[in-house]
Order: C-alpha cells, then structure tokens, then sequence
C-alpha cells in the first residue's frame, strides 16, 4: 500500500499570526508554537521568522576562537590578497608579451599566426640580432621567434 503524501499550505495572515505571537511573547519558542498549531516541520516556522519576524527571534550565533586562529585568518586574507595581485601581474605580463610577439613579427614581415604554429622550433638570439633554427642551425632573418 503506498500512502499519499500530503502538503499543508499555510495562508500568509496565518504565517504573520504565528509569528506576531511569537513575537508578543505567547509563545516562548517556535518549537512551543508548532506543537501547539500542529505544524509538522520543524523547521517551518523557523523558516517564516527569517521571511517576516524580527531579527531578536532569529538564533544568534556566537563564534568562539582562539587568539592564534585570529591571526592565522588575518595571515590568509593576506595571503589571498597577494595571490590575487601576483595572477593579476601574470595576467598582465602574458598580455603583454603576446603583444610584444605580434608587433615583432609585424615588423619583420611575418604573420604572427605562423609565427605561434613555427614557435617551438625557433629560437631568438638576443646577442647577434638574428633567429637560428634549432633544427638545421642556419641563420634567417626572416624565421619567426
């Protein structure tokens, strides 16, 4: 036998109903109130405070920490901050080399596509101003970095 599951809609004026005697101190907790309306879900009225209640209904969390956890969370705020602003750098720096690539090949009459396909082949020597190949070790003016 399976049984039917049944959903309890509750109207809005008796949601606010509950809550203002909540509120006015009929009730000492939710869980009195749900028990005393035979509202199912424990959570439901709990639920309705966050919706329409005032914020002194609503449980209060207190957090409890150690002085050293204080300023290991201080130490890793920092430390994220710094991560952040060093990709942020690296970002920039990728930027700009791959602009510095482009206007290089630009200037020498290469396409620069063919330049990226060609790219692991090539190397650029900085000290003699020109590009060898690695694979046949001959000089080109003319080969991409």
């Amino acid at each position: 036998m399976s049984q039917e599951r049944i959903q309890v809609r509750y109207s809005e004026s008796f949601k606010m109903q509950v809550i203002s005697e909540l509120e006015s101190g009929k009730f000492s907790s939710a869980e009195q109130a749900r028990i005393y309306y035979g509202i199912s879900g424990s959570g439901t009225i709990r639920g309705w405070i966050d919706k329409y209640g005032r914020n002194d209904l609503r449980a209060k969390v207190i957090r409890v920490e150690r002085p050293d956890e204080v300023n290991q969370i201080k130490q890793l705020k920092t430390e994220i901050k710094q991560l952040k602003e060093a990709l942020a750098d690296t970002h920039v720096d990728g930027l700009l080399y791959k602009a510095h690539f482009e206007i290089v090949c630009k200037q020498m009459g290469l396409d620069p596509e063919e330049c990226k396909k060609k790219k692991s082949t090539f190397s650029f020597r900085t000290n003699r101003r020109e590009y060898v190949s690695r694979s046949s070790g001959k000089s080109d003016s003319k080969t991409c970095l």
